[in-house]
């Protein structure tokens, strides 16, 4: 009963981030416990036969993880050139961008709905600094972000765009690993890896798509059968331990 309350929180979670810009579904996988064994298997039994088949009774189960699926959920467009979409098509592979955290320490996130700060640079919703840092200045016309992540920036009075910076992607050789702190980001654990830089569209690095967000890869339905089957399997433990206390009741009232 405990492990389906805890599934029933994880799909709970995945379902309140439906509408979440980059959100990763994750998934609760279960372990059996310990076993009671009553009888052996191979001990002997009546004129020298052994027994084929242990008796032995569960303790139930328990939560060992809850997986987080990196697959890309659907990309739409917005048409505002601060927003970033990590794209994975063909031999390319997938990414994160790098944040920069007021302790200086780094974050990855798959959110790409970036702001500009007062002074030009560009932040998270939080305000946190990309990473590496890109400052667009404030007589900049248009700001052009290509799919290998250059960002040049059309100022008045000129022809020709400038370069201000390169948006760099990180990747992980198990992003399962890594530890969701809330706020869409995630931070590096031994389990995850050490993180593997370059630039986007190269080098197995997904793209960057200016004007578009990747939306949460939750699927609504499945998460809805999830739930309903988490919720019948509880009520039927739950009855199972009900029956269990009244079968004992009525053996010690025989016993009595």
């Amino acid at each position: 009963m405990v492990a389906q309350q805890l599934n029933i929180d994880n799909i709970s979670n995945n379902l309140s981030n439906v509408n979440t810009t980059g959100f990763k579904k994750s998934k609760a996988e279960f372990q059996d416990l310990l076993y009671q064994t009553i009888r052996t298997a191979g001990t002997s039994a009546a004129q020298g036969a052994l027994v084929p088949v242990e008796i032995q009774i569960g303790y139930g189960s328990r939560v060992v993880a809850t997986n987080r699926t990196f697959e890309q959920g659907q990309v739409t467009a917005t048409n505002n050139p601060f927003d970033m979409a990590i794209e994975n098509e063909g031999i390319n592979g997938d990414g994160f961008f790098q944040i920069s955290l007021p302790d200086g320490t780094l974050a990855y996130t798959r959110d790409g709905a970036f702001k500009l700060s007062q002074d030009g640079q560009v932040v998270t919703s939080d305000g946190f600094l990309l990473d590496p840092p890109v400052s667009i200045s404030q007589d900049a016309v248009s700001v052009n972000v290509s799919a290998d992540g250059n960002v040049e920036v059309l100022q008045a009075g000129t022809t020709a765009a400038a370069n201000v910076g390169t948006i760099e992607l990180a990747k992980f050789i198990n992003p399962a690993g890594l530890r969701s702190i809330g706020r869409n980001l995630y931070l590096e654990t031994e389990a995850s890896g050490a993180p593997i830089t370059g630039q986007p569209n190269t080098q197995g690095f997904g793209r960057v798509s200016q004007g578009f967000l990747e939306l949460s890869n939750v699927n609504v339905v499945d998460e809805l059968v999830n739930m309903i089957m988490a919720q019948r399997t509880y009520e039927v433990n739950a009855r199972a331990v009900r029956t269990s206390d009244e079968m004992m009741q009525a053996t010690t009232n025989i016993a009595g």
